[in-house]
Order: C-alpha cells, then sequence, then structure tokens
C-alpha cells in the first residue's frame, strides 16, 4: 500500500468513527473540507469512497448524512 493510499484509509476511518459518534451529523463537502482541511481532490476521492460503500449518502441539501445500517 502507498503512502497516499494509507493516508486516504486512515481520513476514511476518522470521517466514519466522527459521523457514527454523531449519528444526526450532516454537512455538506465544503464543510467536511473546512473541518478535516481537506483539498478539494481529496474531499471528492472520500466523499465518493464513502457514498459507494454506502456508509454516507447525499442529503437533499447537498449534505452528507450517514447512510442506514452504516458501521465501521
Amino acid at each position: 500500500m502507498t503512502a497516499e493510499e494509507t493516508a486516504i484509509q486512515d481520513w476514511l476511518h476518522l470521517i466514519k468513527a466522527e459521523y457514527l459518534e454523531m449519528p444526526g451529523l450532516h454537512l455538506t463537502k465544503r464543510q467536511i473540507q473546512r473541518l478535516w482541511n481537506l483539498e478539494p481532490r481529496t474531499c471528492e476521492v472520500l466523499l465518493d469512497a464513502l457514498v459507494t460503500d454506502h456508509f454516507l449518502k447525499p442529503s437533499g441539501r447537498e449534505a452528507y448524512v450517514l447512510a442506514e445500517g452504516a458501521h465501521l
């Protein structure tokens, strides 16, 4: 695993832990970028992975929320 892949996995774990700790959390892409100080491209990769894994789902207000049945 490359250093970049390891960093992405670390970010995924951190974001999942935060959403599981606060199940009502709903953040826009911009808020996610600011909260975790992410570059726009890194944020896109992370959100794509989290949505593909059915951990997060986009809400109607351009935010991302915890998907039903999501777990680490």
